[in-house]
């Protein structure tokens, strides 16, 4: 796997999460709900300290192109393999998430704001359930004039495969598009994630997402990210296959090679929707006694898919390592994995 340094880049919303068991009465304090993921109000900013000061907590590199970039650097255990752009505050958090990073072997490229803290997640975890608090923060206030530096454009020049989630659109889609019509220019690989059905359900979001959608040669999304597209479109249909083939064929800028929508449905079979064929990949199911936390298969399963990706693999070795990348994680607490890809066999 010569040659791969720095050939996969990406670009999103950098949170720490703060992982910790705690105690329901911790949870009864900030009126938190097992099994719920929300956005943190006034209320909740003292929960970050607490979970450092009363309880064993483990930093872990997160947010969604984050997770998805950390999986393909450990799929491919090739050194500075992959880069990621996001922005982050100056403070303890941001040294902690460049730590973990860095331990990774991924090359953070963090853009730093010093008047607003690093994005957290804090993960309250009590008989195996979690309840996710989310402060985006600095997370929320990154500028295209960060990917404009030198060293960063140099990064893009360098990339192969260009992926962000959709969660970026609400933060940066001047970048999101600067990158997209580069890789289009340079007969690069960008790649996108639907994320979540309110990135089609909200105007302006839906607006900058079919501006990108031209230069877009792998889409990914789950069933409900799909249906919220379709319903978005004014489509009379919920019918993953016929969404996934509908959006394959939306126009390209570049001819150069069509797109290829990915569309995963859980334990259910994965929809590839590709130069007028549709594929069905069967998953693996993941013994119910042997599941930990599927928090964050989604974006494993693109990491796992990357990673073949910018090896050149075609598209059935591709899901195949998004399907193990992502039943490993669920067998973990959150978006952490075992030092090596033990078990998985390169084609």
């Amino acid at each position: 796997m010569a040659g791969l340094e720095g050939s996969i880049l990406g670009a999103g919303n950098p949170l720490l999460d703060i992982s910790a068991l705690v105690t329901p009465e911790l949870l009864e304090k900030y009126g938190l709900e097992l099994g719920n993921q929300i956005l943190a109000e006034e209320k909740h900013l003292p929960l970050y300290k607490e979970l450092e000061e009363s309880f064993k907590v483990e930093y872990i590199a997160g947010g969604a192109t984050q997770n998805s970039i950390r999986v393909a650097q450990w799929m491919l255990q090739v050194p500075g393999a992959t880069t990621y752009l996001g922005c982050v505050g100056k403070d303890h958090y941001a040294d902690e998430l460049t730590k973990v990073a860095a331990q990774d072997g991924v090359q953070a490229h963090y853009m730093i704001d010093e008047a607003t803290p690093t994005g957290t997640c804090a993960a309250c975890i009590v008989g195996g359930e979690r309840s996710l608090v989310a402060n985006l923060a600095a997370a929320n206030n990154y500028k295209i004039d960060h990917l404009r530096l030198p060293e960063n454009m140099a990064c893009l020049d360098k990339a192969r495969v260009i992926y962000s989630a959709g969660f970026f659109i609400t933060v940066s889609p001047d970048s999101m598009l600067t990158m997209a019509k580069h890789a289009c220019e340079n007969d690069k690989t960008y790649c996108l994630n639907l994320s979540a059905p309110f990135i089609c359900e909200v105007p302006p979001f839906k607006k900058a997402l079919m501006e990108l959608m031209p230069y877009v040669d792998y889409l990914f999304g789950n069933e409900n990210e799909a249906r919220a597209f379709a319903k978005s479109e004014g489509w009379e249909t919920e019918d993953v296959e016929e969404i996934a083939a509908r959006i394959a064929r939306f126009g390209k800028a570049s001819g150069v090679r069509p797109r290829t929508v990915v569309i995963t449905q859980g334990a259910n079979p994965t929809v590839v929707a590709l130069q007028g064929r549709l594929l069905k990949f069967p998953v693996t199911r993941v013994p119910a006694d042997k599941l930990v936390d599927t928090n964050g298969a989604g974006d494993a399963f693109v990491g796992g898919f990357l990673s073949q990706l910018a090896c050149g693999k075609g598209v059935d070795e591709c899901v195949r390592a998004g399907a193990y990348a992502a039943g490993v994680i669920v067998q973990r607490g959150g978006c952490t994995f075992p030092d090596k890809p033990y078990g998985f066999a390169w084609a």
